[in-house]
This record gives C-alpha cells, structure tokens and sequence, in this order.
C-alpha cells in the first residue's frame, strides 16, 4: 500500500474520530460531520459516506436499545410511520441525484449541515404541552427523508423532540430507535437498488473499530466541558464543513453566470457588427 494510501485512510479514521466524539458530546450529528468532513477531503463518494454511516447508526443502536421508548403511544405511530415514509422518499431521491446531479446532493448537504450548526446556538423554550400527533408526524416526515438522503435523520426530530415537557431519557431512547429503524429500511433499499458496494462494506469494517474505542474513551473520559462550550465547539465545525460544501457550489455557480452573460454579450456584439457592415 502506497504512503498515499495510508495516509487517506488515516486521515479517514480522523474523521470517523471526530464524528464520534462529536456524537458523545451532543447526542446527535454522528452522521452529518463524518458526510460533511469526508465531502471536504473527497475521501469517498457521498452515497458511499452515507452508507458507512447507516452501518454505524445500526452498530450504536445495537449498543443502546434495550427497550421500547416511553414516548406516549398516540405519538410513536405518526413519528416512526412518518419517517419510514421519508426514508424510502429519501433513498430514491439520493439515487436519482447521485446519477444526475450529485453536485447538488453536496449543496444540499452543506445546507443541511449549516442548519444544524443553527440549532445549537438557538435557545428554545421548552412547550408546556405536548405538540400534537400531526406534528410529530411533521417533523417525523423532514427527518426521515433527511435519513434517506444523507443517513443522518437527527437535527428536525432532535430540534422537536427537546422543545418538549420529556424526561431527557426518554428523549434520547425515542431518537436512538428512530434512527435505528430509519437505518433498518435504508439499508434494505441501498441493498435492493445494488448501492452498497465493497467500498461501503471495506469503510464500514474500517470505520466500526474507531467509532467503538472512541464511544468508550468519551464514556470512561468525559471532557469536563460546559454545555454552552460544547455548542460552540460543534457549532464551529459543522459551521466550517457547511460552508466548505456551500461556497463551492455558489462560487461555480456564479462564474458559470458571469460566463454565460460574457458569452452572451459576444454573441451580441458579433451580430451587431454583421448588420453594420451588411446594411
């Protein structure tokens, strides 16, 4: 193996590392800093990225779920129904895209990722009530086609989730099995379509030895770190792999503007010259 080689798997499990650290430090995120730091350093195909991490979401939740969530029944079925929907929206739409316009799936992750950013420094207050079925199925929905897209179904379900009077177990064994069974059906529909290649099964294998070491350093080691230090923190590195998407796309979508008006105005000036010189 080349030191070329070496070196990108490395600085693969570098980024694994900081998706997991992350992930104990705020509870969510694993999925979209592992894509967005990978989409940065082109160290593989989003729709590989994504697969790696739905494997990884299976693996936590094999860990963590032992039981069902004691979120009150009238709500699991518009939550967990909803999101399967999303998912299989989701799945398919990443299919079409990553065939015809994988540079918008890069666009549409860097929004994603900036939107996350946003909802760890806005302060919500808690309802005093719980929301109603419709809107757990609202936000159920956005989630799963988010998990369907890029594997990370999180930042709607967890913006909503925490806005309500729920103990913060409760919250945390509601979000850990909706990302498990969204990571259930994606898996089914990546491997029905032919999408989960060895590269997805090599990167997995290679990504699950780190993400368990540094879950169990984060556990037996916890930085001694402030709640709003966190935040700011993730905020700053979601933030940075956000905008390392975002600026690109917006960038070559500005000079192909400026190139098409140049373009444009030649092709005026020729034909104001031929009808000067043929009248």
């Amino acid at each position: 193996m080349s030191s070329g080689a070496i070196l990108h798997h490395l600085l693969f499990a570098a980024c694994v590392a900081t998706a997991t650290f992350t992930q104990s430090l705020t509870g969510f995120a694993f999925g979209l800093v592992l894509l967005g730091l990978v989409a940065v350093f082109h160290l593989a195909p989003l729709p590989v990225a994504a697969n790696v991490v739905t494997v990884m979401v299976l693996a936590n939740a094999a860990l963590l779920v032992r039981t069902m969530p004691a979120l009150p029944r009238r709500l699991l079925a518009p939550s967990y129904g909803s999101s399967l929907v999303g998912v299989a929206i989701g799945a398919c739409l990443l299919a079409w895209l990553s065939d015809n316009a994988i540079g918008v799936v890069r666009f549409a992750l860097g929004l994603a990722i900036l939107a996350c950013s946003l909802l760890l420094v806005v302060q919500t207050k808690p309802r005093a009530q719980l929301a109603s079925p419709g809107t757990f199925a609202f936000y159920g929905c956005i989630s799963g086609v988010m998990g369907g897209v890029f594997a990370s179904a999180g930042p709607p379900m967890v913006f909503h989730l925490y806005r309500q009077p729920l103990d913060r177990v409760v919250v945390r064994d509601t979000l850990v099995l909706l990302f498990a069974v969204n990571a259930v059906l994606r898996l089914i529909i990546v491997l029905a379509q032919g999408r989960f290649d060895a590269a997805s099964l090599a990167l997995s294998a290679e990504a699950l030895p780190v993400v368990l070491t540094v879950t169990w350093l984060a556990r037996r080691y916890p930085p001694n770190w402030s709640p709003t230090a966190v935040r700011r923190v993730v905020f700053v590195l979601l933030a940075i792999a956000g905008m390392s998407l975002v600026a690109p796309a917006i960038t070559s979508a500005s000079a192909s503007t400026n190139a098409s008006a140049r373009a444009h105005g030649k092709v005026s000036v020729a034909s104001l010259q031929h009808r000067i010189f043929t009248a």
